[in-house]
């Protein structure tokens, strides 16, 4: 017991030490290397306070090189940009002008339901209202909203509030989104006949489709179709 407790103070010690001397960076997980690294250091930290056969100064020796490749990367990074793009990533546009890039969604192994929710947590619930989305290399996303999305309150402006409602998919990747057409009260018909109307035969050809507060129909085509609005 004696023994276990030593290795724990001791690897808690050094691993606060080695993730302290990493920085700011190490600690916020801004790329996935960094994530990586970090569960890599904590593994190493446990199983030399657990592993009773590795010797203590084995798990140090490993602690310390990890943690000295980690820096010698980030200081390579930092003086050579097609490295740095090599380790952390970079940015990838996935929402240009109200329109989703499909095949920017598909190199990234995002599918819509995530982007969707990614939306959300930017407080945007509808497509069209997304100038630019922009998927970070740590996975979050930023969102530009277009010039006109963000004015005044209607309390500001002492204008009575309207009716509110969400914009919601009804279509995503080919596939018809059932739940969504029951709460909206809004048919296979009549999705059909608007579908129809805009030029579409089925909604295989649709990459994404949203209605609309106003019941407006926005329709994307997949990217062998061309783009509809």
């Amino acid at each position: 017991m004696l023994e276990t407790a030593l290795r724990t103070i001791l690897g808690f010690t050094i691993l606060l030490i080695l993730t302290r001397l990493l920085g700011k960076k190490q600690l916020s997980q801004l790329s996935v290397f960094t994530y990586i690294t970090g569960i890599a250091l904590g593994s190493m930290a446990s199983e030399m306070v657990m592993q009773k056969e590795i010797r203590i100064v084995d798990g140090i020796l490993a602690l310390t090189l990890w943690s000295a490749l980690v820096l010698l990367i980030e200081w390579i990074s930092l003086k050579n940009a097609a490295a740095r793009v090599l380790m952390d990533g970079q940015p990838t546009i996935v929402i240009k002008h109200g329109v989703i890039l499909e095949n920017e969604l598909k190199k990234q192994r995002l599918n819509l339901d995530d982007l969707a929710m990614q939306l959300r947590l930017n407080q945007v619930f509808s497509i069209l209202d997304v100038e630019y989305a922009i998927l970070e290399p740590n996975g979050a996303l930023t969102v530009m909203k277009k010039s006109g999305k963000n004015p005044a309150t209607k309390e500001d402006m002492q204008i009575a509030p309207e009716a509110s409602g969400l914009p919601s998919e009804i279509i995503t990747d080919g596939k018809i989104v059932k739940k969504n057409l029951a709460e909206l009260g809004y048919s296979h018909q009549q999705l059909k006949d608007e579908l129809q109307k805009q030029g579409i035969a089925d909604a295989d050809s649709v990459f994404y489709a949203e209605l609309q507060k106003d019941r407006s129909l926005y329709v994307q085509k997949r990217a062998k179709y061309g783009h509809d609005k």
